[in-house]
């Protein structure tokens, strides 16, 4: 059967090729490069262990989409996932190692019924490719492998330059259920979706901050979200059921939701992630220059230079596409990076101890400022309720304030009072600045009210 997937790649175009090769993510958080071959469950903590989609579908199974299948396969109750991607053996991996229950290539005749398209029953030669789609299933608790029925959350894990021939096929089937995205970048990706999708209410804007030095399915590994943040970005129009849903899904993962308006996002991540890979790329070019008159630098370069420019080793194509898609941003920052280096070079030519000192001081401060891993205390959670009633855009400037003050949210849930009344019920954890989070409520003109809870709730 791995003849019929591997004869449909050749026929298909350039554009069909990258519109499923699988998004790889930047390492700023990587996790250890030893991969566990069994399913093991993404967090430590009970309250991480459900989920509420049945049936999920991966749109490039590479390191960040195989990730999640398997942190979803690892969970106790586990979706039916299908996987689709352009290489036929990422698939098999994927199929081996018990992380989706079935895999296709884009130009399968079972994608369109996946989607929710009114498409023909499968035929024979879809009918076969499924039949080896289950064939790699000996791994996977999950009994449903009705290739028939839509999936209720499309992951699409493909670069940028891609996403919008997905929205629009995603448009053209109807399909009703939610769709998120694993950019690094949000600002092309969400106007495409903005442009493509007639329900984008429907559709969430994510970005786990995890990654691996080693790229593809091979990296993939069920722990890799576990403590690292990921990225959501509602806005006005998010359905408040989406984002409590989706945010269910990310804490199962054994990650920790951050809200960010899309608007900034791209700048924020411009500072703390892709303009650092540029810098370390550069450092390394610089060892580089000097180490074809100094063969010993290279031997020398450990420690420190060693940490400070371990994610230059990122693949290139990857982070030549994230800079371009985020190049704005990305350019101010180096640019503002350069006037703070000309400030050193400054103070250094003119032997000025005291205002390099001052530089390394603040610099020295500002890095232990930096929060380090937070663990949560379980004794110490505090309910809100916020009120909805006839006021549109809640979820996306509660949860945005929260991140802005460092918050947790530990979870979300509507209660609703009746048709038009509603309460946004939200339990933090003990990290953040809770007090400012109450002040940002109030002024921003919401009733708020706010409970301890015991441990007994």
């Amino acid at each position: 059967m791995t003849k019929n997937i591997e004869n449909d790649a050749v026929h298909m175009t350039a554009q069909e090729a990258e519109a499923v090769r699988p998004a790889e993510h930047e390492t700023e958080t990587v996790r250890p490069a030893e991969h566990e071959t069994e399913a093991v469950r993404p967090a430590e903590q009970e309250n991480h262990i459900s989920q509420p989609f049945n049936s999920v579908l991966i749109i490039g199974v590479g390191l960040i989409g195989g990730s999640v299948a398997a942190a979803l396969k690892a969970l106790p109750q586990a979706p039916h996932i299908r996987g689709i991607d352009l290489d036929a053996h990422a698939l098999e991996a994927a199929l081996e190692a018990g992380y989706i229950d079935e895999g296709a290539l884009p130009t399968d005749e079972r994608v369109a019924l996946w989607l929710g398209e009114n498409a023909a029953a499968v035929g024979a030669e879809g009918a076969a490719d499924a039949e080896y789609a289950r064939s790699g299933d000996s791994k996977n608790t999950n009994t449903n492998t009705n290739t028939n029925n839509p999936c209720d959350l499309i992951v699409l894990a493909t670069p940028v330059s891609s996403a919008q021939d997905w929205f629009e096929r995603i448009e053209a089937s109807n399909f009703a259920g939610v769709i998120t995205d694993v950019a690094s970048t949000k600002g092309l990706i969400t106007t495409q979706a903005s442009a493509a999708l007639s329900k984008p209410e429907r559709y969430l804007p994510g970005h786990p901050m995890a990654g691996s030095e080693v790229n593809g399915i091979e990296g993939a590994r069920a722990n890799l979200f576990a403590g690292a943040h990921w990225i959501v970005c509602p806005d006005a129009a998010t359905e408040p059921a989406v984002f409590t849903k989706m945010h269910e899904f990310i804490t199962a993962l054994g990650a920790r939701s951050i809200t960010l308006p899309r608007e900034e996002h791209d700048n924020i991540i411009a500072i703390v992630s892709h303009v650092p890979h540029m810098i370390a790329s550069a450092l390394v070019q610089l060892a580089g220059a000097h180490a074809q008159t100094n063969q010993e630098i290279f031997r020398l370069a450990a420690g420190g230079f060693k940490d400070t420019t371990r994610i230059a080793a990122g693949s290139p194509d990857l982070w030549c596409g994230i800079a371009l898609d985020n190049k704005e941003a990305v350019a101010q920052g180096l640019q503002e990076l350069s006037q703070i280096i000309g400030s050193f070079e400054s103070s250094i030519k003119t032997a000025d101890a005291r205002s390099l000192n001052k530089l390394l001081a603040n610099a020295a401060d500002l890095r232990k400022a930096i929060p380090a891993t937070w663990v949560p205390d379980s004794a110490r959670l505090v309910e809100v309720r916020i009120p909805m009633a006839n006021r549109s855009g809640v979820i996306a400037e509660v949860t945005g304030m929260a991140g802005k003050v460092g918050c947790n949210i530990q979870s979300i849930d509507i209660d609703h009072i009746n048709e038009e009344t509603a309460i946004l019920e939200i339990i933090l954890t003990d990290e953040g600045d809770i007090g400012r989070f109450s002040a940002l409520l109030l002024d921003g003109g919401f009733d708020v009210s706010f409970r301890p809870l015991t441990p007994q709730e």
